[in-house]
């Protein structure tokens, strides 16, 4: 018996140390649930149905997710950001969770002016704007398009050429996010819409997007944060430098030891990075 008890422990030891030797960026801890004291509502706009929520008091940060995702992505960021005196307005992009795809084809332009309706809705005149990946996509793009409208954009994971970072690098961590965004759909919205979402995803994200450095460097205004993990699977650190070189100001945010997925990954730390540079 004695020795049986001897090599469950050695066994619950050697995996214990084994977990304790995976690095962050090759993990994928739950995201916690949003708070319950969301005021929701939706905004017509363009043939799609715009789902949003607004959370407590204080300066405005929109936060705007990636492909395939929701808000509910965010829950780790959410509580810290009321914490720290922001009203934090989520919203589903098109398509995506609670709101709805339209008939026209899924474009990261056509769901910036979605961010802007909702805005008009909730008469912001100006407020910045938290993005990941697809959603920090939409920040830069809003910075480019509506400055006037933008105070900060913290970009997270962003891509803004089609062309860089083709391929993933291999990452335990990728087969396991595709089953987690569609457990998060299905919370929100009819199951069989998902492969349709996908779908459009996948198209827009063959094409899109393609800004140039011309066009990156003409932004003005807004105070830029380019943010990535250092591990990222996507991007390698040197583009976010060339992005943060780019455009007029901005600052290189690199985040250690994570991936693509800090959020989750790390949340102490990237919450720490995006209201270091909100509230700066």
């Amino acid at each position: 018996m004695k020795s049986f008890v001897a090599t469950l422990l050695a066994a619950a030891l050697s995996l214990s140390s084994a977990l304790a030797a995976t690095p962050v960026w090759e993990t994928l801890p739950a995201e916690q649930p949003l708070p319950a004291q969301l005021r929701e509502g939706r905004v017509d706009h363009d043939g799609a149905s715009i789902w949003y929520a607004v959370a407590g008091e204080g300066q405005p940060v929109i936060l705007l997710h990636g492909g395939r995702a929701s808000a509910l992505t965010w829950g780790n960021q959410v509580p810290a950001l009321l914490a720290s005196h922001h009203q934090v307005i989520l919203i589903d992009s098109r398509g995506h969770g609670r709101s709805t795809l339209g008939e026209r084809p899924l474009s990261y332009e056509l769901m910036e002016t979605d961010v802007v309706a909702v805005m008009d809705r909730l008469h912001f005149r100006k407020a910045a704007v938290a993005g990941w990946s697809d959603g920090a996509i939409l920040a830069l793009i809003m910075a480019m398009k509506h400055p006037e409208r933008v105070s900060k954009v913290y970009a997270f994971g962003a891509n803004m050429d089609a062309s860089v970072g083709a391929t993933p690098a291999p990452s335990p961590v990728l087969p396991l996010v595709g089953p987690r965004l569609q457990a998060q759909y299905e919370r929100v919205a009819s199951p069989a819409d998902f492969e349709r979402l996908t779908a459009a995803v996948r198209s827009m994200q063959k094409n899109e997007p393609h800004y140039s450095d011309a066009q990156l460097a003409g932004i003005k205004g807004p105070q830029v944060a380019i943010a990535g993990g250092d591990h990222d699977e996507f991007i390698g650190a040197d583009y976010f430098a060339h992005l943060a070189a780019t455009i007029p100001g901005a600052r290189l945010l690199l985040l250690r030891d994570v991936s693509h997925f800090a959020p989750w990954q790390d949340a102490p730390s990237f919450n720490a990075s995006l209201i270091g540079f909100l509230d700066r």
